[in-house]
């Protein structure tokens, strides 16, 4: 059999770095999170911007994923059969409701999020699409973790990280908030991730009922909430609708 190319291996480990990191990277910093001499990292790095992976700051010279991996992305995303079997009804959650919907699965211990519909207004939004998102401190997140869809275990071990004065940071009390939304049916996310923001989301089913992803609604939180800070029960219905739609397009039984 033959082994791995330890030079795409390296290349992928590099464009992950970039997709992880907060913003441009230069060579030296590159080559020192990933233990590659600086000559290796600015082959590689060349050979990226030379297919339009990887591109580089004139001013700064630092590195940044290129706009051909957008292109790669989202051609995936179009033939992902959660994502095609939820436009629709993602657009018709986002009329009814007044808020932004977002669709997510698990990828490497967070949420991606595959699809993204803008709150109809004329505010200024920008498109979350490939974002990621904690398990932990988010609606969609909670409900893949309260599902078994995504593994609790590694999380936990690795630590929850505290976005806010809100966000489930002991096993305990996160446990507990997962059985809670296996009883509901729905999760919600009150300021977890970031103040004054609240998500709401539901389970998206697959056939024999397997939980393949979550949708949900996000927008401040006097939108969201009623005076106590609790989900309003409409939107709460709306999103719980919206995933039993999707899940009837996916081959789920009733539940």
């Amino acid at each position: 059999m033959t082994g791995q190319v330890q030079s795409i291996e390296r290349a992928a480990a590099i464009l992950r770095l970039l997709a992880s990191g907060p913003g441009r990277l230069g060579l030296g910093e590159v080559a020192a999170s990933l233990g590659l001499a600086k000559g290796t990292a600015h082959g590689i790095l060349r050979t990226l911007q030379h297919v339009d992976f990887v591109e580089q700051d004139k001013a700064t010279g630092k590195y940044q994923l290129g706009a051909a991996l957008l292109h790669l992305g989202t051609s995936y995303l179009d033939v992902n059969e959660l994502r095609s079997r939820s436009v629709n009804w993602a657009d018709a959650l986002a009329a009814r409701s007044g808020e932004a919907v977002r669709i997510g699965t698990p990828l490497e211990g967070r949420v991606l999020v595959i699809h993204h519909v803008f709150r109809p207004d004329d505010t200024l939004q920008t498109l979350d699409v490939g974002a990621m998102l904690p398990l932990h401190a988010s609606a969609l997140g909670k409900v893949l973790l309260a599902y078994g869809t995504a593994p609790l275990e590694p999380l936990v071990e690795a630590g929850l990280e505290a976005y806010t004065r809100h966000t489930l940071v002991t096993p305990k009390l996160l446990t507990r908030a997962l059985g809670e939304v296996r009883e509901l049916g729905w999760a919600a996310a009150v300021q977890e991730m970031m103040m004054g923001d609240v998500g709401i989301a539901a389970p998206i089913r697959a056939q024999g009922g397997l939980v393949v992803g979550a949708i949900g609604v996000s927008g401040p939180v006097e939108r969201i909430c009623d005076s106590d800070d609790h989900p309003r029960s409409a939107l709460v219905v709306q999103v719980r609708d919206a995933a039993r739609a999707i899940s009837r397009d996916l081959g789920a039984a009733r539940w």
